[in-house]
């Protein structure tokens, strides 16, 4: 069974950076496992913010948080990681990681389609 923690999450200053780690345990997630960010503001819908490939390192980005935020991963220690830039109020959320198999890029999935989870870390951008 495969496990997700996030953390690194936060109040922070609009302007400020953040970087959220998602560690990985029950599964090797260098063996195609994709790897998502998505998030959840009060009274919206859980959104994909970035995710990456496992084969070619791919990355998507929203539109929203593109060249703001970046996404990587270290197979070495499991793990993943978004890099938060130029953060805005709108950014407040909670930030999810997640990961699952897929045959295509990661880009063509919904959240919906994870069936891996981590329990979610805040993000709060306010001054």
């Amino acid at each position: 069974q495969v496990q997700l923690v996030e953390s690194g999450g936060g109040l922070v200053q609009p302007g400020g950076s953040l970087r959220l780690s998602c560690a990985a345990s029950g599964a090797t997630l260098s063996y195609h496992y994709v790897i998502g960010w998505f998030r959840q503001a009060p009274g919206k819908e859980r959104e994909v913010v970035s995710c990456i490939n496992s084969s070619d390192g791919g990355t998507y980005y929203s539109d929203s948080v593109k060249d703001r935020f970046t996404i990587s991963r270290d197979n070495a220690k499991n793990s993943a990681y978004l890099q938060m830039n130029s953060l805005k109020p709108e950014d407040t959320a909670i930030y999810y990681c997640a990961t699952d198999r897929f045959a295509l890029g990661c880009r063509y999935y919904a959240p919906n389609e994870y069936h891996y989870w981590g329990q979610g870390t805040q993000v709060t951008v306010s001054s």
